[in-house]
Parts: C-alpha cells; sequence; structure tokens
C-alpha cells in the first residue's frame, strides 16, 4: 500500500485548506482500515490530530475540534482532511497512515 497526502500550501491565520490522503496499491479492503492524520511542528514531536475510523467513525483530537473535520470516500480510497480557521500553531508536516504505512506528508504553513 502507497499512501499519497497532497493539498498542502501557505496561508494567512484565519483561512482554510483541505488536504487529502490517497491510498494505492492493495486497495481493495480500503474500507476495513482506519486511517490517521498526524502532524508535526517544526522541532517538535508527530502528534495525532484526527482518525477515519470504521464503519464511518470519524473523529478529531480535542485541540483542533470545531476547527477540523475528518471525511473518507472508500470507493475513492481517500480520506480528507478540512481544516477552518487556521492558526500559526498548526503549521507543521502532516502525515496520514494506514497501520504502518505511511505517506511521505504534506506541508501545512499559517503565517501570522
Amino acid at each position: 500500500v502507497q499512501l499519497q497526502a497532497s493539498g498542502g500550501g501557505m496561508v494567512h491565520a484565519g483561512g482554510s485548506l483541505k488536504i487529502s490522503c490517497t491510498a494505492s496499491g492493495y486497495t481493495s479492503k480500503f474500507s476495513a482500515y482506519a486511517i490517521g492524520w498526524h502532524r508535526q511542528a517544526p522541532g517538535k514531536g508527530r502528534e495525532l490530530v484526527a482518525v477515519a475510523g470504521v464503519g464511518g467513525a470519524l473523529d478529531v483530537v480535542a485541540s483542533v475540534k470545531g476547527r477540523f473535520t475528518i471525511s473518507r470516500d472508500n470507493a475513492k480510497s481517500t480520506v480528507d482532511l478540512h481544516m477552518t480557521n487556521l492558526k500559526p500553531e498548526d503549521t507543521g508536516v502532516y502525515y496520514c497512515n494506514l497501520l504502518t504505512f505511511w505517506g511521505p506528508g504534506t506541508l501545512v504553513t499559517v503565517s501570522s
């Protein structure tokens, strides 16, 4: 399985971005696996941001609740992270994972 994150970029504080994680390769069972979005801010460790679980379970961590939402399209093997009211502290490289498979990440930069 290969994962590709896309959609990152630079926005001003208060702006919005949608980033996508698309799986390729062995995707016939994509719907059977949870997909996680994580981020790593400069000089910090990687942290979980949101999870698109199995059977429609969608959740985001408390620090982004009310600003970020996660969705998945199993037919397209894609999980999107919708980010609104972005803050400078949201800056970082965003990665998606399926089990032990990780994509290369996409950079999100929020300027104040």
